[in-house]
């Protein structure tokens, strides 16, 4: 029931975009800090919350709006709305003139340094603690976060919760979160012996938890997945190293060293992990190969480095971009021993694949994102940048544990990759693969499968046509907790993994619960 509920959680998330979800809930928390503030219950007034929120807001939108003319990209808010929501945390709001310039001027350094401080298209340092640090050195002002308050800490840890679950970012957030409070425990503690105080334990983790910006620098700031590297291992050490310096911090001539430095430091050692990710595609070939899924085929400018399994995120400038904007996360289909060649492949609605038509379709209200657009009118030789490669959605190491694959329509491009390198490397392994999908003319990359030589089971509404000896057909079988048991009857020896739309993630977590282990690779479309 656990597994289900959270499985469900993230499917209800997962329809909302990273960028609306983490925006909707810093509203809600500017709101419930801004009625606070009515009865004293936090450290700014009203007035000075509300002049703060306003001058934070235009400056940044403002800010951001100018560059991106500058730069002749299309304009977008989501982004510097957020830094300005987080800056009003983190700075001391004030209806003073001089600090309010300081504070303005904190939040252009902010927006600046997404395009100035930036590799390849990404921003290296998050925005809003940039823009905190620069107002701290230049002596125009200095970070307060006094959002670190008993009555706030229960709005955050909730809405945070519902963004860590959506970014999946919520062990990573926990370990910083844990050493965090862990090393400030043991700070204060050698401080008073070294002071001849009395320590009490109690009251300094009682403070921690709830009195200190933990929460929020671990849910809002270091989740950011644009300056987090690519591996979950060194996403962990990233959030180690930051809840190290943000709970012991360290003097630096007369500056000190305190949570967003902390936070940028972590940055920076995410950015070593980061760099040499980033490349350049170009389009070679673009066909579709069912009804509605279209393959794209790349031939990169230098080796992509990445384990099969995982994600690149491609970056497709075009103008009046949506709401989502023009970068989009597509699970790799090549094997890595297929270098040069780079190939994705992602959804569309029938009849709107390329050329002419997807243009009609582009002008006529089709339904598609902006980006798919853009994509859908490409030609070959044009040149895209892959701004990295992320993604713990890998096989087991293992070769002899058996698995169970588990790909909803797209969702099967993930495996696609795996079952190649296998191949290519001569690697056997026991593999069921259950392929869902709408019809069975959407079974895509059959010939793939079928040289793979693994076993597949089907689930379509129609019967598929000459299907491969190992291939099954599952007629009349729920795919639910009483009938993946019957097609799968081994299920609690498989290491489970399950590639498809959140929706779908939730309705089988019950049923694969009974697996081993459970992995699982949800994205909400595009």
């Amino acid at each position: 029931m656990l597994v289900g509920g959270w499985a469900r959680i993230r499917g209800y998330l997962g329809r909302l975009s990273m960028y609306r979800l983490v925006l909707m809930a810093l509203g809600v928390l500017t709101l419930v800090a801004l009625v606070l503030s009515f009865f004293g219950l936090v450290v700014p007034g009203p007035l000075e919350l509300v002049v703060t929120i306003v001058v934070l807001f235009a400056v940044c939108v403002g800010a951001n709006a100018l560059v991106q003319r500058l730069l002749k990209m299309p304009i977008r808010h989501e982004s510097s709305l957020i830094t300005a929501a987080i800056m009003v945390f983190i700075l001391r709001p004030t209806v003073v003139p001089l600090e309010l310039l300081g504070i303005a001027f904190a939040g252009v350094a902010a927006v600046v340094s997404k395009y100035v401080i930036a590799w390849r298209g990404r921003h290296i340092l998050n925005p809003a603690a940039v823009g905190a640090a620069v107002l701290t050195i230049s002596g125009l002002g200095a970070s307060a976060w006094w959002v670190g308050s008993p009555v706030l800490a229960a709005p955050v840890l909730i809405l945070g919760l519902f963004v860590l679950v959506r970014t999946e970012r919520l062990r990573i957030v926990a370990t910083f979160f844990v050493i965090a409070v862990g090393v400030y425990v043991l700070r204060v503690a050698v401080q008073s012996q070294a002071a001849g105080f009395e320590f009490d334990a109690g009251q300094t983790l009682s403070f921690a938890l709830w009195s200190s910006p933990f929460l929020f620098l671990g849910a809002f700031m270091l989740s950011e997945p644009l300056t987090l590297p690519p591996r979950r291992w060194q996403q962990m050490t990233v959030a180690a190293v930051v809840g190290v310096l943000a709970g012991w911090p360290i003097s630096v001539g007369y500056f000190t060293l305190g949570q967003e430095r902390a936070l940028l430091i972590g940055n920076l050692l995410a950015f070593v992990w980061v760099a040499h990710r980033a490349v350049r595609l170009r389009l070679a070939d673009a066909r579709m190969i069912t009804p509605s899924v279209r393959e794209l085929t790349f031939e990169a400018r230098r080796p992509v480095r990445f384990v099969a399994g995982q994600y690149l995120e491609l970056d497709v400038p075009h103008a009046k971009a949506d709401a989502r904007g023009t970068r989009r996360e597509f699970s790799i289909v090549s094997a890595p021993s297929d270098a040069p060649t780079v190939r994705v492949a992602y959804r569309v609605k029938p009849g709107a694949g390329s050329g002419a038509g997807a243009l009609a379709g582009a002008g006529s209200g089709s339904g598609e994102s902006t980006f798919k657009k853009a994509l859908a009118v490409a030609s070959p030789g044009v040149d895209y940048s892959a701004t990295g490669v992320w993604g713990d959605f890998l096989m087991p190491s293992n070769p002899n544990a058996p698995v169970l694959l588990v790909a909803a329509g797209i969702g099967i491009t993930p495996f696609i990759s795996q079952v190649r390198e296998d191949r290519a490397r001569g690697v056997e392994r026991n593999v069921v693969l259950i392929y869902v999908a709408s019809e069975a003319s959407e079974l895509a990359f059959r010939d793939e499968l079928e040289a793979s030589g693994i076993e597949v089971i089907v689930f379509t509404r129609d019967q598929p046509r000459d299907l491969p000896a190992n291939w099954l057909w599952a007629r009349g079988v729920r795919l639910d907790a009483e009938g993946l048991p019957r097609v799968v009857p081994d299920l609690s020896s498989r290491h489970a993994y399950v590639s498809g739309p959140p929706n779908l993630i939730a309705e089988l977590a019950p049923a694969l619960a009974q697996a081993r282990t459970l992995t699982t690779d949800a994205f909400a479309g595009y």
